[in-house]
């Protein structure tokens, strides 16, 4: 079979793989839909490892051609939304209720795609513990907005949990990208009465306003955490969705005591975070900086979907570029690495 990813690092291109194969547990998918991520791009700079000869790719809509022996719930020809995060559900870590890391290997492991094994552009990808980690596509659910929940919803939202926010909070929310504007829609959902949104991109901060932010700072007007103290004062959450590791000195900046800053950036691991000290309280401020990807499964997407078809929210509009036709895979993540100002989010759509 034939998949696009990374030869080597800085070096994307088409590669011919043997077709995977499901085991007893698994499933064997088609991409009817894939969208090309930030991540994939980092990934295939080195962002996450010198991979060589590894399929990109780990947001997706396919349709089942093989599944194992053991599998109940799925059959060939199903339509599914695979959660980008698809742990091993017998896993050890399961125990400690942390879903998003239950695996058996290391860090991010239950984020198998491309990190551990290849991922969805291709003509044909596996799916452990096909029961637990897939979700049937509803037929009145646009396809744009199902492929959104496969990562940039889920994110963006686990930032909203993380950040535990409540009726009334102010949030601030660094970066407004498809993952940002999840954060700002996901804020909205969870209560906050005023949501500060950070970017300079037009169709950004029209969607993240259309999504329920309240404020728009671009850093193009002058220092970001001083513009929103003047608007603000300090605020109770702050979510990082973008920037540099120097944003989480912004939000201990703007941060109340008591407060939480929630990450879901993705940093390089070549960088360094620090921060001064006194940011934090001298460390008494009660100040809670956590960060994570978001939980894996099938029941995580049935509960997105449950809020698109409620009309709660529909992510697909983030989807403003389509590519139609496999091969067009690396036509959408060229544009995605070149991120022209008036890209939000490109995504392909496959007839076969």
């Amino acid at each position: 079979m034939k998949g696009f990813g990374m030869i080597s690092v800085n070096n994307v291109g088409w590669i011919e793989k043997e077709k995977p194969e499901a085991g007893p547990l698994d499933a064997v998918l088609r991409p009817i839909a894939v969208a090309p991520c930030s991540s994939d791009v980092h990934v295939s700079h080195g962002g996450a490892g010198p991979f060589e000869n590894r399929i990109l790719g780990h947001e997706s809509v396919g349709e089942i051609v093989e599944v194992g022996s053991g599998v109940k719930n799925f059959k060939p020809g199903d339509r599914v939304i695979v959660n980008c995060v698809t742990p091993d559900w017998n896993a050890y870590g399961i125990q400690d209720v942390r879903a998003n890391n239950a695996h058996d290997i290391a860090m991010m492991g239950s984020f198998k795609f491309v990190i551990a094994k290849d991922g969805v552009f291709a003509e044909y990808y596996h799916v452990n513990n096909a029961d637990a980690n897939l979700c049937k596509l509803p037929d009145d659910v646009d396809l744009a907005d199902a492929l959104m929940t496969t990562d940039m919803m889920s994110t963006g939202f686990h930032a909203v949990e993380n950040a535990k926010v409540q009726f009334g909070d102010t949030v601030v929310v660094f970066g407004i990208g498809p993952v940002g504007l999840m954060a700002v829609a996901g804020s909205a959902l969870a209560g906050a009465g005023r949501i500060i949104a950070v970017g300079t991109r037009p169709n950004c901060v029209e969607l993240a306003k259309e999504y329920g932010a309240t404020d728009i700072v671009s850093y193009k007007e002058g220092d970001v955490a001083d513009q929103i103290l003047a608007l603000s004062g300090q605020v109770e959450k702050c979510i990082i969705a973008g920037g540099t590791t120097d944003t989480i000195n912004q939000a201990l900046r703007i941060t109340k005591a008591n407060g939480i800053i929630s990450n879901v950036n993705f940093f390089d691991g070549a960088e360094t975070i620090h921060f001064p000290a006194p940011l934090w309280g001298l460390g008494m401020s009660n100040i809670t900086i956590t960060g994570g990807f978001c939980p894996g499964g099938g029941r995580r997407i049935e509960r997105l979907i449950s809020l698109i078809r409620a009309n709660r929210v529909h992510p697909g509009k983030m989807l403003n570029v389509r590519f139609d036709g496999f091969e067009k895979i690396e036509d959408a993540f060229r544009l995605m690495d070149e991120k022209p100002r008036d890209l939000i989010k490109p995504y392909v759509v496959i007839d076969w």
